[in-house]
């Protein structure tokens, strides 16, 4: 299934399904080396605890940009002890990287935006793990940003990235229609664990440099890039669900 309009029957039959139910659904979908959950250290923790408690055959990757917090890497370890997994870690190219650091220095984002640092760290790493694969999972929800994720649908046609052998992409998103809070309350229902920085007031957590802790009352959002504008508050990883905001 990868025409558009099938996916669009079987995202609306899927809206009030449970994460688990949609997770199923993917992975039903798909051929087991085939499909892959996207796991970024943060939240979507509970994609991993929801496709264990299937039992099914299922794999996990995540990207180490080089910049991550050490809490994120020790928790991506107990998650691997935990769950009984491995976890595929995706890197940038070594030579890219070394590319714009010569170039431009460590902090080039700070002065000139994220953009091109997360492009080298991030998606073009993504981007040679999808082309491995036929569907992927994301732990992307619509409430994370209101103003660019507001179109994210349960399941969709990936047409920002290339899947296996030139064939079309899908993303699963079973998530999408829940919030922090749901995710949150089931991540301490089934005692799963977590970023130990999440007690320390980072809510969305990334890269170190590009991440910090938010105040009470402040969006999530809030902490990532934090000295640009709200507006601009995706790496790209995503770029299929961004809606450019209107003035109204």
């Amino acid at each position: 299934m990868s025409d558009p309009t099938d996916i669009a029957v079987l995202a609306s039959e899927l809206e009030d399904e449970s994460p688990i139910a949609i997770l199923q659904r993917a992975l039903d979908h798909h051929e087991s080396d085939e499909i892959a959950i996207a796991f970024s250290g943060s939240e979507d923790v509970m994609l991993i605890e929801w496709a264990a408690q299937l039992g099914r055959p299922f794999r996990v990757f995540s990207i180490d940009t080089g910049r991550l917090h050490p809490e994120t890497l020790r928790f991506i370890q107990r998650v691997e002890q935990h769950y009984g997994i491995r976890v595929e870690i995706q890197f940038p190219r070594t030579e890219a990287v070394e590319g714009l650091v010569r170039a431009k220095g460590l902090f080039s984002f700070y002065d000139d935006g994220h953009e091109e640092c997360c492009g080298i760290r991030k998606v073009e790493p993504l981007r040679r793990k999808l082309a491995t694969l036929s569907g992927w999972v994301t732990g992307q929800r619509r409430d994370q940003s209101p103003r660019t994720r507001r179109s994210l649908a349960v399941v969709e046609l990936d047409e920002a990235h290339q899947g296996k052998d030139g064939r079309p992409l899908i993303k699963w998103n079973p998530l999408c229609a829940r919030t922090s809070a749901d995710v949150w309350d089931a991540i301490r229902a089934f005692d799963v664990p977590y970023n130990s920085l999440h007690d320390r007031g980072f809510v969305s957590v990334g890269c170190e440099p590009c991440t910090k802790a938010i105040l009470p009352g402040q969006h999530e959002r809030e902490g990532r890039w934090w000295w640009e504008e709200a507006t601009k508050k995706e790496c790209g990883l995503h770029q299929l669900n961004v809606i450019e905001p209107s003035d109204d």
